[in-house]
């Protein structure tokens, strides 16, 4: 199977990211597009509590995702991942929701994927804050692609934004359950309500 080994970085000025990775020459793979993302689970929260997930996301087109539970080593995250395009959006939830899955969480986001030295940048917006992921084939690589964007890997972050959004949602006190733009509109969040230090 798969193995899907990545860093997630919460950072304060992307665009400065972005045009470091235009001065390293780094290949833009695909240019901003919004992403839709469902989260399910079975009633009994089996898969969450086993740490898998269960995506289904739109943006250029249509995905179906399995992670398996992640083991974390200084914020690089390492777990299984199946991913396969599937032709409807609509379709797919309704087979999922058919076979008993409900959904958990919707989240959006805006990315921007470029590709250097063997790595996947993603240039995340989010309806709280902006984040950097690098995803790559060892976490030596990942380090490295790190330091030549200046982000700092301690700061790394193994949660994922479902778990930021629960944190967000605790001490911001937010009763609505999306993380979508709609609900963060006038919401102002801090790297203290995310509880994570900026990288950069």
């Amino acid at each position: 199977m798969a193995q899907e080994i990545e860093a997630k970085f919460y950072v304060r000025d992307l665009k400065k990211i972005e045009m470091c990775l235009q001065d390293l020459e780094a290949h833009l793979i695909q240019p901003r597009v919004f992403e839709t993302n469902i989260r399910f689970d079975l009633p009994d929260s089996g898969l969450r509590s086993k740490g898998q997930v269960l995506r289904l996301r739109q943006d250029i087109e249509t995905r179906l995702t399995y992670k398996g539970s992640g083991t974390s080593q200084q914020g690089i995250v390492n777990r299984t991942e199946i991913e396969f395009v599937v032709e409807d959006f609509e379709k797919a939830k309704d087979f999922l929701e058919a076979l008993g899955y409900q959904k958990l969480l919707q989240y959006d986001k805006y990315r921007t994927t470029y590709e250097l030295s063997n790595c996947h940048i993603m240039l995340d917006v989010l309806p709280y804050g902006n984040f950097v992921e690098i995803e790559g084939e060892d976490s030596v690589t990942i380090q490295e692609v790190a330091n030549k964007l200046n982000l700092n890997i301690q700061a790394a972050i193994s949660e994922s934004y479902s778990s930021l959004f629960e944190r967000v949602c605790r001490k911001l006190r937010l009763t609505f359950t999306d993380l979508t733009f709609a609900n963060f509109n006038g919401i102002t969040v801090t790297s203290a309500d995310l509880q994570t230090q900026p990288a950069d």
